[in-house]
């Protein structure tokens, strides 16, 4: 076997680290602090540990729009770069801020409208002394706090978005540290009341990430602006609100379905949830748990599912197609293994983690399963998320809808629905048909990439 053809050499991975290792420095810090957050809220009680999971699940629509929104234009973004068209980057930062700032306002009037009603979905009893009004009524103090930090998370994700595709990975991961701090040493004041301040709890943490939030869009915006020279698609960018017509055109043509995809995904994602906390408020407390280690370890995978958009784009965009079919084949193996040791990582810390909370011995049970069981399945998981970008950067955003959100819908929720609704299942059987069913489809993901001429220029 030819083993340059699915390893690369020092260079390779020199370049795959020098993007993907600052994306997982300030997702891996972002989310160590969620987990420290977590934990710290978990120690109020089940009831509030649930009912911040449940407002999250809700903002996790949100998040993905946001990426998808992200993504839909970032794929002309890290072609226009690769040319180096400043003007066409510039272009494709104010679609973004367009987009970015309409889902957030039509957000945040769904969920002051419906906000109670959604999260009653998720409220069914089980557990022993669980209060679900209590837990509804945690829910809603934190949701509420949280909606006045949509905007400056969707106007940060616009500049880090941008910066990411033209290749600067550094400032979007220093912005993301300041802001950790901000989080962190708040999260630690407002929860517990420490340094003279009032214990606020659940509201507490929802300051925290708000103020946090700004904290991030102000370093970004003062270190792009200040540098023009060094980011030139800054310039004037607010000046005008003009953008071709042509590239608006290609933008719902190619990147809409991207968008549209993000937005059914995650509404499928949350509706697994739903179906999985049918079997009760201890199994919406487990999931919170098993959720809160993933989004650690995953971010070794997600980083080079980024490496894969950025590199591949970039190389795309400069014409050089052939070489970036043999650099995606080693990304995807880069992907498979990076993925398989994060899973035996979470294996072993799945019967120590639950054990931090302040919850039932049953609660630590289910949790303790689902690490196992998604740790079994990381490698799979990484894979389907490469082929998933791979596809995207060469413009197929149909496809990519059809292998993404509609397999979600079709396979994984009608899995959940049947097993909820039909056979009543417990959540060991449910969550673990789930998880096979959204990591199989790693194997549709390679076959697609195989087969289908993906590498193509759209710039």
């Amino acid at each position: 076997m030819n083993t340059n053809k699915y390893f690369g050499d020092r260079a390779f991975y020199k370049k795959v680290l020098a993007i993907s290792v600052p994306i997982m420095a300030q997702s891996g810090i972002t989310n160590l602090v969620s987990m420290l957050d977590n934990v710290m809220i978990g120690s109020l009680g089940t009831e509030a540990m649930s009912g911040v999971s449940i407002v999250n699940q809700l903002l996790f629509v949100f998040f993905m729009v946001i990426f998808g929104a992200g993504a839909a234009v970032g794929i002309f973004t890290s072609q226009y770069h690769g040319e180096s068209n400043s003007d066409g980057v510039r272009y494709t930062f104010r679609i973004k801020v367009y987009v970015n700032l309409f889902v957030t306002i039509l957000t945040v009037l769904i969920l002051i409208l419906s906000g109670t009603s959604v999260i009653s979905l998720f409220l069914h009893a089980d557990g022993e002394g669980t209060d679900l009004a209590k837990t509804l009524s945690f829910g809603l103090d934190y949701l509420r706090i949280m909606l006045v930090g949509l905007i400056p998370y969707a106007l940060s994700q616009v500049y880090s978005s941008t910066l990411r595709e033209c290749g600067e990975v550094r400032l979007p991961m220093y912005a993301g540290i300041v802001a950790i701090l901000f989080n962190c040493s708040l999260n630690f004041v407002l929860i517990f009341g420490h340094l003279g301040f009032p214990a606020l709890g659940v509201e507490g943490a929802a300051i925290a990430t708000v103020i946090s939030r700004f904290a991030e869009l102000s370093v970004l915006m003062i270190a792009v602006h200040r540098n023009a020279e060094k980011y030139p698609f800054i310039k004037g960018v607010y000046l005008s609100a003009a953008v071709p017509t042509r590239l608006i055109k290609n933008v719902l043509l190619r990147g809409s379905p991207l968008l549209f995809n993000e937005l059914i995904w995650s509404l499928a994602m949350t509706v697994k949830n739903q179906c999985l906390s049918t079997a009760g408020l201890d199994a919406v407390a487990a999931l919170n748990i098993q959720t809160t280690v993933f989004n650690v370890l995953n971010i070794a995978y997600t980083a080079l599912g980024n490496s894969v958009a950025i590199i591949i784009g970039n190389m795309l965009g400069a014409g050089k197609t052939e070489e970036a079919v043999n650099e995606n084949r080693r990304l995807l193996v880069f992907s498979a293994l990076a993925g398989a040791a994060m899973g035996v990582v979470q294996i072993a810390l799945a019967p120590f983690f639950p054990l931090l909370y302040n919850t039932t011995p049953e609660i630590r049970s289910e949790a303790t399963f689902m690490l196992i069981i998604s740790g079994v399945f990381m490698a799979a998981n990484s894979l389907a998320v490469s082929t998933y970008y791979t596809l995207r950067s060469g413009g197929l955003t149909f496809l990519t809808m059809l292998f993404d959100c509609v397999y979600a819908w079709v396979v994984t929720v009608s899995i959940a629905l049947f097993l909820a609704y039909a056979v009543k299942a417990d959540i060991y059987i449910m969550f673990a048909a789930v998880t096979f069913a959204e990591c199989a489809k790693c194997l549709l993901g390679l076959l697609l990439v195989k087969k289908v001429r993906w590498a193509r220029k759209l710039t």
